[in-house]
């Protein structure tokens, strides 16, 4: 009786996927002012339900990338600090910017507003991913035009 043998390639080729190592050298959106957030994210301003948004940056406040992270209600959007920095961590950011909408129009601060972004700044000192800012973007009703207001520039929140 002979033996038959298997006459399959002595090699095989594995799939192996690399994570991203080099970024685009020729991204060139920097987050320097509130101003430029709030244009980065200008089409919220007209969502009829509030929206909370992630700039993510690298270690030269560079934009790395921007995200939705919550979708809401016409007066309120649920944030837990897990679903921020778990976005954050997967496209390795060294900080992020915060910025979220008032279907209302206006971007006064909630009491909430408040409460959820020093919750937040707490959680990225913990886990060393700076919050650099959290922009509430609305918008001028008779002019459609994007308003918008930085909470560090108004001093509510301390974000050192």
């Amino acid at each position: 009786m002979t033996k038959k043998y298997d006459r399959s390639p002595l090699y095989s080729t594995a799939i192996v996927q690399i994570p991203l190592l080099v970024r685009d050298a020729g991204r060139v959106h920097k987050a320097k002012t509130p101003e430029c957030v709030a244009e980065m994210f200008s089409e919220i301003k007209d969502y009829a339900v509030e929206v909370f948004c992630v700039a993510m940056l690298d270690a030269k406040n560079g934009l790395i990338t921007k995200e939705m992270v919550t979708k809401g209600l016409v007066d309120a959007s649920l944030v837990h600090p897990r679903e921020i920095f778990r976005a954050a961590i997967q496209r390795n950011a060294s900080a992020l910017i915060l910025v979220h909408n008032h279907p209302s129009g206006d971007p006064t601060p909630s009491a909430e507003d408040l409460r959820i972004t020093k919750q937040l700044v707490i959680a990225g000192k913990i886990i060393d991913i700076n919050v650099l800012d959290h922009v509430i973007i609305g918008r001028d009703l008779e002019s459609n035009k994007t308003r918008h207001q930085s909470l560090r520039e108004s001093g509510l929140i301390s974000f050192s």
